[in-house]
């Protein structure tokens, strides 16, 4: 495997972290549900929160009490969450893993769309062969390649214009797939039919994934904006705004402005995202605060929120 970059995330090793990304469904996941809730809110790493308090809140999703404790338990198998009991209570608190991937994710979220320095003109490449026996490593590549902002321009090459060598390092290595190349280069001629790299990405489509994304969250910014969004309704409101700005980085990672079309609607919709953010995370803290202040009021002071400075001031400084 050809790469010069030196990786420095937690390993992941070979849990599926696929189901925790957002996929085009109708209503929100139980898992990655509960993962974005402690995420976004939860500030006490090791401390943990009472299971009550979790299902109270993912109920306020239209998720069913069982559905919440089904979810919660597979957390726990898979390594993101630590259990304990006490009596007949239980409660819950990240582990390493999950911390991990939560500040990645915080990371991605709140950096996608952000001012960055121009194109060096220079794509990075991953060309795998997986057996045809085993679909499901397949599988878990594409999505862990996904994750990390690339896309196929054929099968078995997944390109990105910017800098995910040690993104795709880290996935081949996790799942251990047995023929892969990590390699950085330019175009040298030669292009031919759907051969450029930029028709790896459906531009229309995503244009039109921008726009739909800003008039859906149009009416909660307005009433946001005059003080008429209740808490509740902000936690539940933050978790959309996130989780689907989460699903188009996916399907656009920032790509350079030389790659795209002019008028591109993304700086706009960043605009309209850091805004509602900043209006419906505060209002999100303090209904978790509200709910969990009822089962385990001496835990209240490990709710907050993460501002958008606090995550990307590290990124600015190079750490």
């Amino acid at each position: 495997m050809a790469s010069q970059v030196e990786t420095h995330y937690v390993p992941l090793h070979n849990y599926d972290t696929t189901d925790l990304t957002p996929r085009v469904q109708s209503g929100a996941q139980p898992q990655r549900l509960i993962l974005s809730l402690l995420g976004c809110y939860w500030r006490g790493p090791d401390a943990q929160i009472p299971s009550a308090t979790l299902v109270e809140l993912v109920e306020e999703f239209d998720i069913t009490t069982a559905s919440a404790r089904v979810a919660l338990s597979r957390l726990a198998r898979r390594g993101f969450l630590r259990l304990s009991k006490s009596g007949r209570n239980t409660s819950y608190g990240l582990t390493e893993l999950a911390a991990e991937f939560l500040n990645e994710g915080r990371r991605q979220i709140l950096s996608f769309g952000a001012p960055s320095a121009p194109w060096d003109g220079r794509w990075r490449c991953v060309a795998f062969t997986v057996p045809e026996n085993d679909r499901r490593l397949r599988h878990l590549l594409r999505e862990k390649l996904r994750f990390a902002g690339y896309a196929p321009l054929y099968d078995g090459l997944w390109v990105s214009p910017n800098d995910r060598i040690p993104q795709a390092v880290r996935a081949i290595e996790d799942l251990g797939v047995p023929h892969a190349t990590v390699l950085v280069g330019e175009i040298a001629g030669g292009v031919r039919g759907d051969g450029d790299p930029v028709s790896a990405w459906d531009l229309p489509a995503l244009r039109a994934q921008f726009e739909a994304y800003m008039r859906r969250f149009t009416p909660a910014l307005k009433k946001a904006r005059a003080g008429r969004l209740g808490a509740s309704d902000a936690m539940v409101n933050n978790f959309y705004l996130v989780d689907e700005w989460l699903l188009t980085s996916l399907d656009d990672p920032d790509l350079p402005d030389d790659l795209l079309p002019a008028n591109w609607p993304r700086d706009e919709a960043r605009a309209m995202f850091l805004e509602l953010y900043d209006l419906t995370a505060p209002l999100g803290a303090e209904r978790v605060r509200a709910v969990l202040g009822r089962n385990a009021p001496d835990l209240v002071r490990y709710v907050g929120h993460y501002s958008v400075d606090e995550v990307l001031s590290p990124l600015r400084q190079g750490r």
